[in-house]
């Protein structure tokens, strides 16, 4: 089986890379730490990837990541997806990550998703928060980290 990091980049991404590399040595699993960059150059903007009006390219994002994974775990295996277009006119950026995420983790036969998530215990269900909708799959555990300590 298979540990879960949806990594973004933040300090709460990081540390829940961290917290997966620890329960990984306990279980005997693997570490995939998985970056979804979005088609939405206003999605990247809003996480500090890129700058306003800087150029967008997330093939360059993905290789940024991965570095930056290898820096925190040289043995986590390093994904990037790149969401596609979602079938329901309503869906939101976020609810096309949240996909991304819940069918990586089900190809992955994932047994826990560490989330670092600023928001978990404040706020139920945030609209930015992809931690709220993957809790909800009762396929893995899902392990919220809250503090980058």
């Amino acid at each position: 089986m298979t540990l879960l990091v949806p990594f973004d980049g933040s300090a709460l991404a990081e540390a829940a890379l961290r917290r997966a590399r620890e329960f990984a040595g306990y279980r005997d699993e693997a570490v995939v730490a998985l970056t979804v960059v979005p088609d939405d150059e206003s999605f990247a903007e809003e996480r500090g990837w890129i700058d306003p009006g800087e150029p967008y390219d997330p093939e360059e994002l993905c290789t940024e990541f991965e570095l930056r994974v290898g820096e925190i775990d040289a043995d986590a295996t390093f994904r990037c997806e790149q969401p596609p277009p979602s079938e329901h006119p309503t869906a939101t950026t976020i609810d096309n990550v949240t996909q991304t995420i819940r069918s990586v983790a089900a190809e992955l036969d994932v047994s826990i998703i560490f989330v670092g998530s600023e928001n978990a215990g404040r706020v139920s269900m945030p609209v930015t928060s992809v931690g709220g909708p993957l809790s909800t799959d009762a396929k893995y555990d899902v392990h919220i980290v809250r503090r980058t300590e």
